[in-house]
């Protein structure tokens, strides 16, 4: 993969006075890596953006500060959540001549039989896997053709990807699927039959036949404690 080139200044603003970098579109910076000194920098904000939509976070830049160059990843890229713009960068010096260790994205190509026709539902359980290499080595992404995917229940693991195992090496468990053919959920669940309602009118009549039995049975006991105290 080639270099991308991206200028960098060396930065003495830091804490809370970074605000008046971005203000300029200058976002501040920090390099740091295995056995090297963490170093404040700044990056013209659109010079980076530029930059940072054709390598992501796996390839590799050539940061210039002055007149020393540097091979770094974007390692980590701060946004404001209210606004969604970034606010801070960390790049990671690497040596050209070790391996390192990086999250690459997972990207579904073709379409589903399965999902076309309406058999089922393609889901994807993940979207970026961690591999081992030489930082020259980094694939920008692996691409999972899923136009085989016919029947409901078959899927895709990490195992079935391709790449130069003499090259990278893969961080993740060959079993752990990548994506899978889910069998349709039924939008309703069966309710069980409505109770049976008794006619209209019949539970009325019941009541007024209990309260007419009522009223006679308490008639019929006034009547038997007057004729006892008759007696």
């Amino acid at each position: 993969m080639d270099k991308k080139i991206l200028k960098a200044e060396k930065r003495n603003v830091f804490g809370r006075k970074v605000k008046t970098l971005r203000k300029e579109g200058i976002l501040p910076a920090n390099v740091y890596g295995k056995k090297v000194k963490s170093e404040g920098v700044q990056v013209n904000q659109k010079e980076f953006e530029e930059v940072f939509k054709e390598t992501g976070e796996t390839g590799l830049i050539e940061l210039q500060i002055g007149k020393d160059k540097k091979a770094v990843l974007v390692h980590n890229v701060q946004s404001d959540p209210v606004e969604d713009t970034i606010v801070h960068i960390d790049f990671l010096q690497v040596d050209l001549k070790q391996k390192v260790s990086a999250d690459i994205p997972v990207e579904l190509v073709g379409e589903s039989p399965a999902e076309k026709q309406g058999l089922g539902t393609m889901v994807q359980y993940i979207d970026e896997v961690e591999i081992e290499a030489l930082p020259t080595d980094l694939p920008e992404k692996f691409e999972v053709d899923v136009s085989g995917l016919a029947e409901v229940d078959q899927f895709i693991s990490v195992g079935d990807l391709k790449f130069d195992k003499s090259k990278i090496k893969m961080e993740n468990d060959p079993e752990q699927i990548i994506v899978k053919i889910e069998p349709l959920r039924k939008e309703e669940e069966e309710l069980p039959p409505p109770a049976e309602e008794a006619p209209e009118g019949e539970g009325d009549a019941v009541g007024e036949e209990q309260e007419s039995k009522g009223e006679k049975v308490e008639g019929e006991n006034n009547e038997a404690k007057e004729e006892k105290t008759k007696q």
